[in-house]
């Protein structure tokens, strides 16, 4: 077993049965990937297309691909044929966009709403007023090509547990009334994706059932300037 194995292996002793794990693989080689699909894991999370495109073409086809980051609507075209579930729909737009490629390409693509409960002005995602009114607003049902299955959230990036907690707990919070009220006979809308390395303990207390572990994973990324998910 190779230490990248022993540390997926570690994880997932640490999850419960009912919770997903998305190896957040963004800027990390292709021969990283390759040790922990060796090791069993399917889900990848990546949040730049290009990248998206050149590690589908030399990873197995049963990989299901999360695009993770926040995605802009000029690049939906490039990562809609590829990716089995999209994290972070924030406006309206782009999911109009997203319903426009997914019929050109015929598919139904699977989507989260991303809520913004987070203590930082420059997180992206849906104040829940925001969102209250987009699902009221009802154009999402007829967007035919875009399966909603639940939310996303990233918390502050602090080290106050107490307030990663209250985070969490709003965006399941959030999560459960947008269900009862438009969502109650839709058994598939049910994700509540949060949680990352050095938090996902204390997300999945908080309702989470799909972590974004990266760093934890794979270590550090080669790339500086960015959170560790």
């Amino acid at each position: 077993m190779t230490p990248l194995a022993g540390r997926l292996e570690a994880i997932r002793r640490t999850l419960p049965s009912d919770v997903d794990l998305v190896a957040v693989s963004k800027f990390h080689p292709v021969d990283a990937l390759r040790q922990a699909y060796d090791a069993g894991q399917r889900i990848f999370g990546e949040s730049r297309a290009q990248e998206l495109r050149a590690k589908v073409a030399q990873l197995p086809a049963d990989v299901q691909w999360h695009f993770i980051g926040h995605l802009q609507r000029s690049n939906v075209k490039h990562v809609v044929p590829h990716v089995s579930l999209i994290h972070a729909v924030d406006s309206l737009p782009l999911l109009l966009e997203i319903e426009k490629q997914a019929a050109r390409v015929d598919r139904v693509v699977a989507c989260l709403l991303q809520l913004h409960v987070a203590d930082e002005p420059t997180k992206y995602g849906f104040l829940l007023d925001e969102l209250r009114q987009f699902l009221a607003d009802g154009i999402w049902q007829t967007c035919t090509h875009v399966r909603l299955r639940g939310v996303m959230c990233m918390a502050t990036n602090t080290d106050d547990a107490r307030q990663v907690r209250e985070e969490f707990h709003k965006a399941y919070s959030i999560y459960q009334e947008v269900r009862e009220r438009w969502f109650a006979d839709d058994p598939l809308f049910n994700l509540r994706s949060w949680g990352m390395s050095h938090d996902y303990p204390l997300a999945i207390q908080e309702g989470s059932n799909m972590v974004r572990i990266g760093t934890a994973i794979f270590g550090p990324r080669p790339l500086p300037g960015e959170q560790a998910e």
